[in-house]
């Protein structure tokens, strides 16, 4: 079998091809099958010599469109915040439904293994909470933050966000939902770093409508 002289034009064709089916059939009802009979005319063997499986593609896929999508760097070009409307602007960024949401969405299901819960906890840890930390410390040198102890408030505000409010992980019903939510505002205006504006807030109210256990 020859050597495939472009490897990253062919992950980067199986991603392709993978987003536009998991945006189209879900990421549940689309099997390794389907992508490769949408990779014109590459084998099942092209891909699994790229990826173990399509959990592995969607894995790679979130961590993409993150790097390409940073809302943590997107937000440090905006000079006119300060720290705090800067970390008040990446809440309410969560509220706009785009591909990046609708894919994180599907892959929620992911965290029931055990492996991609390890990474997903060790990516929070090294990616999130270094980035909080800096907009807290900012927030705090411009005036708009007060508190001490930025790391560990990014350290909390990561696992209130990414996991306590994440129901694969921690199952919780519309009401709960709603009741952890009106804790994290309280919370976070107490720890002096409010996070939820009203209108964010309200936004996110709208989000949990369909959240949680049935």
């Amino acid at each position: 079998m020859p050597r495939n002289k472009y490897p990253e034009e062919t992950v980067q064709k199986i991603l392709e091809v993978s987003m536009k089916l998991f945006m189209e059939k879900g990421y549940e009802n689309t099997t390794v099958l389907d992508i490769v009979d949408n990779l014109g005319g590459l084998t099942r063997g092209a891909f699994y010599h790229h990826f173990k499986s399509k959990e592995e593609v969607i894995d790679a896929l979130t961590d993409q469109m993150f790097r390409e999508n940073n809302p943590f760097e997107k937000v440090k070009q905006q000079k006119e915040l300060n720290g705090l409307q800067k970390l008040q602007q990446i809440i309410k960024d969560t509220t706009v439904e785009t591909d990046y949401r609708k894919l994180s969405g599907q892959a929620v299901s992911l965290l029931e293994n055990p492996k991609f819960l390890a990474e997903f906890i060790e990516s929070n840890r090294d990616v999130l909470v270094p980035a909080y930390q800096e907009l807290i410390e900012e927030g705090i040198r411009d005036g708009s933050v007060k508190c001490r102890h930025p790391k560990q408030i990014a350290e909390l505000f990561t696992f209130l966000t990414n996991f306590w409010m994440v129901p694969t992980i921690f199952p919780f019903t519309r009401e709960e939902g709603l009741a952890r939510l009106e804790m994290v505002k309280d919370l976070s205006a107490f720890l002096g770093v409010p996070l939820l504006d009203d209108e964010t807030f309200a936004r996110l109210e709208t989000v949990l409508e369909t959240a949680g256990e049935e």
